[in-house]
């Protein structure tokens, strides 16, 4: 009994300690995107705590946050006062918000590239991850 105690009291700790961790991503998508979903998916599943408005213009969130149309995709989420444009692996989300890039509006990858989170599928085509500043400066963050 006392084992089944102690037991219960670890995975309560456990379990406060894993949602202490997860960071709040606010994602603005439409509603009958399916690679929208899955993206959401994705960070769910690699430990994102997403809240997910359906909205009926998401080019009018792009262009408040300042994403250019030559970035843009099909979704944009905002983590810590930064944009996440389109289908950003969660591990670049997370090593970019542990060392954010000087001036950085955000990350994107634009358009929507087979094989990145949300649109898997029978192939995957190499993609790049960019950096994008408030300066208009771009760069590539990562390639997968």
């Amino acid at each position: 009994m006392r084992l089944t105690g102690i037991l219960f009291i670890f995975a309560v700790f456990l379990t406060a300690c894993e949602s202490a961790e997860k960071v709040e991503i606010t994602v603005y998508k439409s509603a009958t995107c399916g690679c929208c979903k899955k993206w959401v998916s994705h960070l769910e599943e690699n430990g994102f705590e997403v809240i997910s408005h359906d909205v009926s213009d998401v080019n009018v969130i792009k262009q408040k946050y300042g994403v250019r149309q030559d970035l843009a995709s099909c979704h944009t989420a905002m983590v810590n006062g930064y944009v996440i444009e389109g289908h950003v692996p969660a591990s670049d989300i997370k090593r970019f918000l542990s060392n954010p890039v000087t001036n950085a509006i955000g990350l994107t990858v634009p358009g929507m590239p087979m094989g990145s989170p949300g649109m898997e599928g029978n192939r995957k085509d190499d993609y790049n991850v960019y950096t994008f500043t408030k300066d208009n400066k771009i760069a590539v963050y990562s390639s997968h």
